[in-house]
C-alpha cells in the first residue's frame, strides 16, 4: 500500500505544476485573442501592413498555444486517472472496498461453476480482479475466468503476468489511457458495426470530379490575383454552387458511414494511443511479443492507423457544422475526399480493426492478473503437470483477509476423492470455494492463494448453490438433479475436478444418503477429482469400500469457556464433535 500511497503523493505535485501551466496558457491564450482583435480592427481603420502582419503572427501563436494547451489537458486527465487508480488501490487494500465493475452481466446459472464459485457479482472473483477500462478488457477478463485453457497457454500467461506485474508504471499509465477513454458497449459495438459495413466504392468517375472543380477554383484564385480579372471571381462563384450540389449527392453516402459513429472519434484515438503504448514496450515473454506481433502491419503500425481513423471521423462529424460544410465542401469538396479516404481506410485495415482491439482486451485482462499478482506478493503460481496431480500447500481462499484467512495443506494423491465432514461453519463450504477459486486462478496463469502447488488443469464442475428457477416452474431439488446430470455428462470421458456441497436437500434422510453414496461411486468410477462435503457419517464410511480411490477429511469444532470454538484446520478421518445441540440447548432453543 506504501507504494500506491507514494505515487499518489507524486502525482498529485504533478498534477498541480499542469494546473499551473494550463492556467497560464488559458490566459496567455485570452491575451493572444483580444490582440488579434485590436490588429484586426486597426488595420481595417488604417490598412497598415503591420498590422496585418502582426495579426498573421498572433495567429500562428494563437494555434501554437491552443496545440500546447490541448496537451497540457491530455497530461491533466492522464494524470487524474493515475491518480484516481492508486486511490482506489489503496481504498481496495486499506478498507476491502471494491471501487471495480462486479460483472453481474456475465452471470450464468447454467455456467458449471460461475454462480456457485462467485466468480461474478458482488465481492465476487472478477470484482477484486477488474483493472479494465475497456469494453474488450472486460469481455476478455471474463471469459477467460470461465474456461481453463491448455498447459501450454497457462504458463505463457504465467510468464506474462509475473513481467508486466513489475512493469507499475507501464501498467498505471496503461489503465490510466483506458480509464480516460470512457469507453462503452455501445461505442465499441459502434465501431465493429462500422467495420463489417458494406460500403458503396468511390468510383473513378466520384475521383474526378472530387478534385476538378476543386482544381479550377485553386487556378481562378491564383488567375485573380495575377490579372485582377473578376471573370475569374465569377468562376469561383459559379463552381462554389456546383461543389455544392456535387456534395449533395454524396450526401446520403457520407450520412451512411457516420450513422450511428457519432462522437466515437476520441475514443478511437485513445484505441490508438493504448495501443502505441504495446508497440512503444519492450517485453521479453512470447504472450506479450506475440500480442504486440499482432499489431505489426505491412507499411505502418496499427496505431498511427487508428489514430488517421480518429482524425477521418472527427472530420466527417464537422458534416454538421453548417460553416464549415459550406465554406470547406463549396471550396475544396472537403467532406467528398474525408469519404474517400475513410473508405479506403475500411477497404484496407477494418479486417484488421477487430484483431487489433482483441490486443486491447487481452493486455487489459493480463494488466488486471498483474495487479492482482503485484498486490499478493505472498501468492504463489502453481507448477502445471499433466499427471492429473492437484495438491496444495496452506491453501486458502484469495478472497478473504489475509490476517485472518487459515490455510491448508490437501492433496488428491493416491485418493482423488475426498468425503468432507463437519459441523455448520466450520468451514466446508469456504474450503470447498476456496479449492474450486484456486483451480480457476491456476486455470487462467494467474497466482494463487498458497505457499506451493501443482495442478493439473481440468475442466471444474460444481453444485454448491442451486435456487428454484420459478420462473421455468422448476424447484430447487429438480434444478440440482439437473446439475448433477449434467456433471455426470460432461465427465463421460473427461476427468474433471468436482466440487459437490451437500447435494439432495431436497429429499428425506434416508433417500439423500443412499443417493450420496451411489453419486460419490459414479464420480470414482468416472475417474473424478474433488470433493464432496456432507453431514451424513455412513457416506463416510463409503471409503472403506474403496480405500485407494477416498478419503475421509473433516473440520472440527471445541467447546472452550462454553464457546465454540472453530480452527478451520482440515484433518484426517470423520467429524466426531457436534454444535448443533450445543447451540441449541445455550441459546434456549432446547
Amino acid at each position: 500500500m506504501e507504494i500506491y500511497s507514494s505515487r499518489k503523493i507524486q502525482f498529485e505535485q504533478d498534477l498541480n505544476e499542469l494546473k499551473k501551466k494550463y492556467n497560464l496558457l488559458s490566459t496567455i491564450r485570452l491575451v493572444c485573442g483580444i490582440l488579434i482583435l485590436l490588429s484586426g480592427y486597426y488595420f481595417l481603420k488604417a490598412y497598415d501592413s503591420l498590422y496585418l502582419t502582426t495579426v498573421f503572427v498572433l495567429v500562428v501563436v494563437f494555434v501554437f498555444l491552443m496545440k500546447k494547451h490541448d496537451k497540457i489537458s491530455n497530461q491533466r486527465k492522464l494524470k487524474e486517472a493515475i491518480i484516481a487508480i492508486n486511490s482506489d488501490e489503496i481504498a481496495y487494500l486499506k478498507t476491502n472496498k471494491l471501487p471495480f465493475e462486479n460483472g453481474i452481466e456475465f452471470n450464468d446459472f447454467s455456467h458449471p461453476y460461475c454462480y456457485d464459485l462467485d466468480i461474478f457479482g458482488n465481492h465476487s472473483l472478477f470484482q477484486n480482479l477488474n483493472r479494465t477500462a475497456t469494453f474488450i478488457g472486460k469481455i476478455t477478463l471474463a471469459s477467460r475466468l470461465m474456461k481453463s485453457l491448455s498447459n501450454e497457454e497457462i504458463l505463457k500467461n504465467q510468464e506474462a503476468v509475473k513481467e508486466v506485474s513489475n512493469k507499475i508504471d507501464w501498467r498505471q499509465n496503461f489503465s490510466a489511457m483506458a480509464k480516460v477513454g470512457k469507453d462503452s458497449k455501445l461505442v465499441y459495438q459502434k465501431i465493429i458495426n462500422w467495420s463489417t459495413s458494406k460500403s458503396e466504392d468511390f468510383s473513378v468517375k466520384d475521383t474526378i470530379l472530387s478534385f476538378a472543380t476543386p482544381v479550377i477554383i485553386t487556378i481562378s484564385f491564383l488567375s485573380y490575383l495575377v490579372t485582377s480579372n473578376d471573370l475569374f471571381l465569377k468562376i469561383i462563384g459559379y463552381l462554389f454552387a456546383i461543389n455544392l450540389g456535387i456534395i449533395g449527392s454524396f450526401y446520403k453516402r457520407i450520412k451512411s458511414e457516420i450513422n450511428h459513429t457519432t462522437e466515437i472519434d476520441a475514443i478511437v484515438k485513445q484505441y490508438g494511443l493504448l495501443i502505441e503504448s504495446i508497440e512503444n514496450e519492450v517485453f521479453l515473454s512470447d504472450k506479450l511479443n506475440n500480442l504486440k506481433d499482432k499489431l505489426k502491419s505491412e507499411n505502418t503500425k496499427a496505431s498511427n492507423e487508428l489514430k488517421q481513423l480518429s482524425e477521418l471521423f472527427s472530420r466527417m462529424d464537422t458534416i454538421n457544422n453548417l460553416f464549415v460544410s459550406l465554406v470547406f465542401n463549396g471550396l475544396f469538396l472537403f467532406h467528398a475526399h474525408t469519404l474517400k479516404s475513410l473508405l479506403n481506410w475500411k477497404k484496407n485495415n477494418a479486417a484488421s480493426l477487430k484483431k487489433w482491439l482483441d490486443v486491447i482486451g487481452e493486455f487489459e485482462m493480463l494488466n488486471s492478473l498483474a495487479n492482482f499478482s503485484y498486490n499478493n506478493s505472498d501468492f504463489v503460481f502453481p507448477e502445471i503437470n499433466s499427471n492429473y496431480e492437484v495438491s496444495f500447500s496452506d491453501l486458502s481462499h484469495p478472497l478473504l483477509n489475509s490476517k485472518t484467512r487459515i490455510g491448508n495443506d490437501v492433496t488428491f494423491q493416491p485418493q482423488s476423492f475426498m468425503i468432507l465432514t463437519g459441523s455448520n461453519m466450520s468451514g466446508k463450504s469456504t474450503f470447498l470455494r476456496s479449492l474450486g477459486i484456486n483451480m480457476v486462478l491456476a486455470g487462467i496463469g494467474a497466482p494463487i492463494c498458497a505457499s506451493k502447488a501443482n495442478i493439473h488443469p481440468m475442466p471444474i464442475l460444481v453444485s454448491m448453490r442451486l435456487s428454484d428457477s420459478l420462473s421455468d416452474s422448476e424447484s430447487y431439488f429438480f434444478a440440482e438433479i439437473k446439475r448433477l446430470k449434467l456433471i455426470m455428462d460432461n465427465l463421460e470421458g473427461n476427468r474433471a475436478f468436482v466440487l459437490l456441497d451437500e447435494i439432495l436437500r431436497g429429499t428425506n434422510s434416508d433417500d439423500k444418503r443412499n443417493g450420496t453414496i451411489e453419486v460419490v461411486k459414479k464420480m470414482i468410477s468416472k475417474n473424478a477429482i474433488g470433493a464432496i462435503a456432507t453431514h451424513d457419517i455412513e457416506v463416510c464410511l463409503t471409503t472403506n469400500e474403496f480405500p485407494n480411490q477416498l478419503t475421509n477429511k473433516c473440520f472440527e469444532v471445541e467447546i472452550v469457556n462454553n464457546e465454540l470454538h472453530f480452527d478451520y484446520k482440515l484433518r484426517d478421518g470423520i467429524c466426531k464433535n457436534k454444535s448443533a445441540t450445543f447451540l441449541m440447548k445455550k441459546m434456549g432453543v432446547i
